[in-house]
């Protein structure tokens, strides 16, 4: 494969919405997030009141990368090799000694399905965005809770979540205002939805005038997506791409088949009946990459169109995009605004016009900055018996330079840039840090302190 990428050469560019696209104001879209599932869990399935107050700092507990595991009420952040890192049971953090006596020194027993992207699964649930991070601590409350009261050692409460989930985010809700979390973002878009920048919107344009199909891939439902794409990108937002999907419910948008995941038309919002095929550019719900990509060689002219897709989700975006369809993968990763690095000589002494705007300065602690469990990237593992302790990448590291092409801040860090910018690639070299733009995480850096520990 070659060492550089650069969207002069794609012929399709294909964008998800929320966290991508559609950037939120996250301290303020996480309590809603927090607060809407409370509420359900506590006036519809009796749980303890406690839960709705929350500490300011408590949301400190949220950090990308977490995986539950459910029956044990236990929080871990893995190494790439499936070692548990750092735990805690419930909120309350575990010290090496209890991780080594629960966990050992070995690959977590669900490493295997984890990696391997599976997800549905009632043994643990793994917390790649930020639509489900706030429910990570307040699942963590729930196990403080339970054990305050009953002193549980297995744990039930994940149906009551997963009905809490349902309950805000159905299909239906935004319709029928129904849960706490749309009702609220109708009401006040400012408070939660970040403004497009200018410079993205100008950018898209850009892309599509040099020839480029404009694809928006969202699992959002049509409504929702059209009051986040109006209040972000403006009342003609529709004329920034060619294609539409949502209710694309990823990663099953990837991995399955057209018989099992057919596209529908859409009515005033609601979903018609399934289509053969598609022919045509337009407004779709559902579907599947495999149907989609006969469109795009269609409208290409093209055998075998590029594709890239920029996503903010490991699991439902830039994994199954890379694995079941083999597209180049941009990963918008706002943890690189909290974990900046200084830039590398070589970019530095490109010319000032070339360089992509780099907005993280304004941002004092932000909310993706987790003091409890530490970097995103890197952490150290403890020596056994004496021996020194080592640094470690997570698995979550892996994962970004495995399965990405690039990992950005966010579109605006690119901006301005100009189409044919050559990008090093993640798989260009060995290096960890190679495709990271516009510069690695400081965790990252061969440096002693890089890496900080509580």
């Amino acid at each position: 494969m070659q060492q550089h990428f650069s969207l002069a050469e794609c012929d399709v560019v294909g964008f998800d919405l929320d966290h991508t696209l559609c950037r939120y104001h996250l301290p303020q879209s996480a309590r809603l997030i927090y607060d809407s599932f409370a509420q359900y869990l506590v006036t519809e399935k009796g749980y303890d009141e406690d839960l709705l107050t929350l500490a300011p700092d408590s949301l400190d507990f949220c950090c990308k990368g977490l995986v539950l595991d459910i029956e044990e009420g236990n929080f871990l952040k893995l190494a790439e090799d499936g070692t548990v890192l750092r735990a805690s049971h419930g909120t309350k953090s575990m010290t090496f000694e209890e991780i080594l006596e629960i966990y050992g020194r070995k690959e977590w027993k669900h490493f295997n399905t984890v990696s391997g992207m599976v997800s549905r699964t009632a043994k643990y649930y793994l917390y790649d965005n930020y639509f489900d991070l706030p429910g990570a601590l307040l699942c963590a409350r729930v196990v403080d809770s339970l054990d305050q009261h009953n002193g549980q050692k297995k744990y039930d409460f994940w149906k009551d979540m997963v009905a809490a989930i349902q309950h805000n985010y159905k299909i239906s809700a935004f319709k029928e205002d129904c849960g706490m979390y749309f009702p609220e973002v109708k009401n006040h878009p400012d408070k939660y939805l970040q403004r497009c920048p200018e410079s993205v919107k100008k950018w898209l344009k850009q892309l599509k005038n040099a020839g480029k199909i404009l694809l928006l891939i969202t699992s959002s439902h049509s409504d929702y997506c059209r009051l986040l794409c109006e209040h972000v990108l403006g009342n003609d937002f529709e004329e920034y791409f060619d294609i539409l999907i949502t209710n694309a419910l990823k990663p099953g948008f990837f991995s399955h088949t057209p018989n099992q995941r057919p596209f529908r038309t859409l009515e005033n919002d609601e979903e018609q009946e399934a289509l053969p095929s598609v022919d045509k550019p337009g407004w779709y719900s559902q579907g599947n990459a495999i149907q989609l990509y006969d469109l795009l060689k269609k409208m290409t002219g093209k055998l075998d169109p590029k594709v890239v897709y920029f996503g903010d989700s490991m699991h439902s975006d830039i994994f199954p995009a890379r694995h079941y369809s083999n597209w180049e993968t941009v990963f918008i990763l706002e943890e690189l605004l909290g974990d900046k690095g200084t830039v590398p000589a070589k970019a530095e002494s490109e010319p000032l016009e070339k360089k992509g705007k780099y907005e993280g300065d304004q941002l004092k602690v932000p909310y993706f900055v987790s003091k409890q469990w530490g970097s995103f990237f890197m952490d150290r593992l403890p020596g056994l018996e004496n021996a020194e302790e080592t640094l470690v990448h997570t698995w979550s590291c892996k994962c970004i330079s495995t399965y990405s092409t690039i990992a950005i801040p966010s579109l605006e860090a690119i901006a301005d840039l100009p189409l044919d910018y050559r990008f090093t690639r993640f798989s260009s070299n060995s290096s960890a840090t190679a495709g990271y733009y516009p510069s690695p995480p400081r965790a990252l850096l061969p440096n002693e302190d890089s890496v900080t520990m509580k």
